[in-house]
């Protein structure tokens, strides 16, 4: 009996010990100014890179990934959802790559664990990449210079501005049918200096992207309405990702536990200065 005790003891000794180390691991880590939840190393995975998630993105984003490169990112949404699943896989390291939106939802990109930027989840995109469970609902904004008149029945009659190979273009293409094709634009950058150009005359794209815009322009761009379409964002995975089950069971809790919901409030309210309800909801015509 007392050699089952002391055996026992030294089990329990190891435990504590490796325990103690584990917490001491966890208290070392930090992610910007990301405050993280749930328990350190609680759904554990390998990523591409040992010792960090590397995680795509097409910036700008702000409310999302706030930083100008991916080197200044230190909060936003979607960094501090990355920050909670690397914390929770036991993942020290959180790296950023900013990447061309074109070929980021074609499958071209390599060597990444996830990419999370406002990534719509369609039928054809599944095709070349996988997704997550979905963490975000959203509609399709229009955008506008503050002046110009813009309605349900004269958008067909506008010059539209759309972000090459994202939703809204086909949006706006199979929907909407504008008179003139839509100009499409490799990012949103490009798409929002041609708008305040006078180059276009609507912008079309996510109603959380361009309430963002709108929020800052100090005035000069308005969201002068929004088209439920039923999208979600997910993250997006390289197809046939090893580590899927692992990071669908992160997200889930992180939806489940409220983590999601703090950081929408804490970020995306402060970005947009707008909320999504204020904004009229427009039908086809």
């Amino acid at each position: 009996m007392s050699r089952l005790f002391v055996l026992g003891a030294g089990i329990t000794a190891a435990a504590l010990m490796a325990g103690v180390a584990q917490t001491a691991a966890a208290a070392d880590v930090h992610y910007g100014e990301c405050k993280v939840t749930g328990k350190w190393a609680s759904h554990p995975f390998k990523p591409v890179i040992p010792g960090q998630l590397t995680v795509e993105v097409n910036m700008p984003a702000p409310g999302w990934w706030n930083g100008n490169s991916p080197d200044t990112i230190k909060s936003g949404y979607e960094y501090c959802m990355a920050a909670n699943i690397a914390y929770r896989a036991g993942i020290p390291k959180l790296k950023v790559k900013n990447v061309a939106w074109d070929g980021l939802v074609a499958g071209q990109t390599r060597n990444f664990d996830l990419a999370l930027s406002e990534i719509s989840i369609t039928d054809k995109r599944k095709k070349v990449v996988d997704f997550s469970v979905p963490y975000f609902e959203s509609t399709m904004g229009v955008l506008v210079r503050k002046g110009e008149h813009v309605t349900p029945e004269n958008i067909r009659d506008k010059l539209i501005g759309v972000e090459g190979g994202s939703t809204g273009a086909s949006f706006v293409t199979d929907k909407i049918k504008p008179a003139k094709p839509a100009r499409q634009f490799s990012g949103e950058a490009g798409l929002f200096t041609a708008l305040a150009a006078h180059q276009i005359q609507v912008v079309v794209t996510d109603t959380s992207i361009v309430l963002a815009q709108q929020g800052k322009s100090h005035g000069r761009l308005v969201v002068v309405g929004q088209y439920d379409t039923g999208e979600t964002y997910g993250a997006l995975y390289p197809k046939g990702s090893k580590n899927q089950k692992a990071m669908n069971t992160i997200i889930e809790s992180l939806i489940k536990d409220g983590t999601l919901k703090k950081l929408a409030d804490q970020y995306l309210a402060a970005a947009w200065g707008a909320s999504p309800n204020s904004v009229p909801t427009w039908k086809i015509h």
